[in-house]
């Protein structure tokens, strides 16, 4: 079987769920890739058979999204073009976590797909919303990837087609341990903002991952890691506790190694503040923003968190027979399932 799998490159969640995912997947056929998107710092260790900077967000250096730098980044006639030109007719099945472009192509070409991953999740009225909705934040999540068929990933099973997290390999086989310091991962925030901010805790230490850099530094109490997948693994193996955004794989991977967390997710990106409403409901700390008395619910949290630990060691096979079981409903074919060993019965 031939599958064409789009991957979105904002962020560098959807990154690392496919780097989890390939393997599985190519145990049904062949993979073409496409990785769609131009914010993302983290490698695709594999080859990349298309590659466009799609739509992107990007962010500024205070915890939201740089509004003009993502209209500058539309390239709206290449666009045009990319979707018309996008072979989605040639493959047997189209996987798509969150990308425009093959959602577009597919409409287009009248092409069944499967969006599969975590903004799928938000097709169903039982996935958290803040109080507040925003009206143009659910328009987006629900029509920006439109497929025949979804697949959704989340903290928790609110709907029959909503799996828990894909937690990569390395944290599934973690022995967490706890080192006395914070791991921290805004990257809404740059080094200037973040060393305010970890500078002012003089008696913690952090390890702070930020993308201007690409060797470790220290600075006082901070060491600043450049966004790497094994620094980061480590890092939050053995911390107490992350401080991170509103995103959904680092929390995930710190909900399953039962770690501290602390999440302020990125002004404007409602997708984040839904997954803040999300993490509250699991009873984890989620701030609006970092304010002028962040020492003080530093310490707050610090001394008061509840640790919530829950097993998402078994996503993988569980979202991916549900997705094949979709594709033969919708085709009228059969094809293997997984079972509990991986291998093929």
């Amino acid at each position: 079987m031939k599958i064409f799998y789009a991957v979105q490159a904002t962020g560098n969640g959807h990154i690392s769920r496919a780097m989890e995912l390939l393997p599985h997947l190519e145990q049904y056929g062949t993979v073409d890739i496409l990785l769609s998107g131009a914010n993302s710092h983290l490698a695709l260790d594999a080859p990349i058979k298309y590659r466009s900077n799609g739509l992107s967000l990007f962010y500024n250096c205070h915890g939201g999204l740089d509004y003009w730098k993502i209209v500058k980044e539309m390239h709206l006639l290449k666009l045009r073009k990319e979707i018309q030109d996008l072979p989605v007719e040639k493959y047997d099945l189209v996987i798509n976590d969150f990308d425009y472009i093959t959602a577009a192509a597919c409409t287009k070409k009248k092409i069944p797909s499967i969006n599969y991953g975590h903004q799928a999740s938000f097709q169903s009225v039982n996935t958290p919303r803040p109080e507040k909705k925003s009206a143009g934040g659910e328009w987006i999540l629900k029509n920006f990837a439109r497929a025949t068929h979804y697949v959704g990933l989340h903290f928790d099973r609110y709907d029959d087609y909503i799996f828990t997290p894909v937690v990569k390999k390395e944290i599934l086989e973690a022995s967490p341990t706890d080192k006395k310091y914070i791991t921290v991962y805004l990257p809404s925030y740059c080094e200037p903002q973040l060393k305010d901010i970890f500078n002012g805790i003089p008696d913690y230490q952090f390890q702070v991952f930020i993308k201007e850099i690409s060797q470790p530094k220290k600075e006082g109490n901070i060491i600043f890691l450049p966004i790497d997948k094994k620094m980061f693994t480590e890092s939050l193996i053995h911390c107490t506790g992350i401080i991170t955004g509103g995103g959904f794989e680092t929390p995930a991977e710190a909900i399953h190694l039962g770690k501290k967390i602390m999440s302020i997710p990125i002004k404007g990106q409602y997708e984040q503040v839904c997954n803040g409403a999300a993490l509250k409901k699991l009873g984890i700390t989620c701030k609006q923003t970092i304010s002028g008395n962040f020492k003080n619910e530093f310490y707050e949290w610090l001394n008061s968190a509840v640790k919530i630990q829950v097993d998402y060691s078994n996503s993988i096979e569980e979202s991916l027979n549900y997705l094949f079981q979709l594709h033969k409903k919708s085709m009228g074919e059969d094809f293997p399932i997984f079972t509990e060993d991986f291998e093929l019965s």
